[in-house]
């Protein structure tokens, strides 16, 4: 690797960053990020990055506004300071879940910070699961690379040699994610059927398709949010008699009652990336948490040395 420079954009990135940067045998770029008395957001680069490869980390840990305005400045800053190339690595994508206009009068807000972040001068995007793969087509002028927590999350559980397990999908836009874990593991799958009840949005789980009991049942998703389509899952799962009950997913969002909703339930363990870093008072036994850094590491070196990356890339389908 050559003229390469890795920075975190924010004090909370720099966890996952000293673990990008130590997969590379690199030292973590010198920044200073603080705000003014009148609330303003300052950023200086510590150390030149004139035509080099400059990589900016940041994280969604909130204030998450506050984490957008540090990561645009420090993209101006690079680009002010003759940086060659500049890639904004967001191992969970700013706002991804508004994503459509699904109601009146609403934003598309991950295309406004598709724009943003264009607008501010980045040449490269690099993100995992992203909540919808179209978010890749929100920006116009500079490639969007998405990599995948699939693998990890397979070999993890590929070592716990569960029995009798059956992979299970939430509902039916998870069925072809389900599927290939299934295809994966050489097991079958289920389906939760959900159902709306009379003129409520709000679909509810009834039944499940498939056999699930006495089996060892194992949802996926990309993201975990408040645990409540979780914990339903878990609960009709339990109600037709699964055995044991894992989750596993590529971000661990957690808010709100998450936590003491996976705590009182009958999941056995959920294991999450850190693509968002998970605090000490949200550290429970029933959450285990793989790093998946070493796999941005591997597509920040290949970016850098102009190698292939279309292997990191698998991914599922929304």
């Amino acid at each position: 690797m050559e003229n390469i420079k890795i920075f975190a954009c924010s004090k909370e990135a720099e966890g996952f960053t000293n673990e990008i940067c130590d997969s590379l045998n690199l030292p973590l770029g010198k920044i200073e990020t603080m705000k003014f008395k009148n609330d303003n957001t300052f950023v200086q680069l510590g150390e030149t990055v004139r035509d080099q490869d400059v990589y900016l980390v940041q994280t969604t840990t909130p204030p998450v506004n506050e984490r957008v305005m540090e990561m645009l400045i420090s993209v101006d800053a690079a680009k002010r300071a003759s940086a060659k190339r500049i890639t904004v690595v967001l191992p969970y994508y700013l706002y991804s879940r508004s994503d459509k206009k699904d109601q009146p009068r609403i934003p598309i807000t991950a295309k406004l910070m598709a724009q943003l972040i264009e607008v501010a001068g980045a040449d490269r995007v690099m993100s995992c699961d992203l909540h919808n793969s179209a978010i890749q087509a929100y920006f116009n002028g500079i490639n969007c690379d998405r990599l995948s927590a699939q693998i990890l999350l397979q070999e993890y559980f590929k070592t716990k040699n569960l029995e009798d397990m059956v992979i299970v999908a939430t509902d039916a836009g998870s069925s072809k994610k389900a599927y290939k874990y299934s295809k994966y593991f050489n097991c079958p799958i289920a389906l939760i059927d959900k159902r709306r009840d009379g003129n409520d949005d709000k679909a509810i789980a009834t039944t499940v398709i498939g056999e699930v009991k006495g089996k060892t049942a194992v949802i996926f998703d990309d993201e975990i949010d408040t645990a409540g389509s979780m914990m339903e899952t878990v609960g009709i799962l339990e109600r037709f008699g699964a055995k044991e009950i894992y989750a596993g997913c590529t971000h661990g969002v957690l808010s709100g009652p998450a936590i003491e909703r996976i705590q009182n339930s009958a999941l056995k363990e959920l294991v999450i990336t850190n693509t968002i870093p998970l605090p000490k008072e949200k550290q429970i036994p029933q959450i285990k948490v793989l790093s998946i850094a070493p796999l941005f590491a591997e597509a920040i070196k290949r970016l850098n040395e102009s190698k292939a990356m279309g292997d990191l890339f698998e991914n599922f389908e929304n």
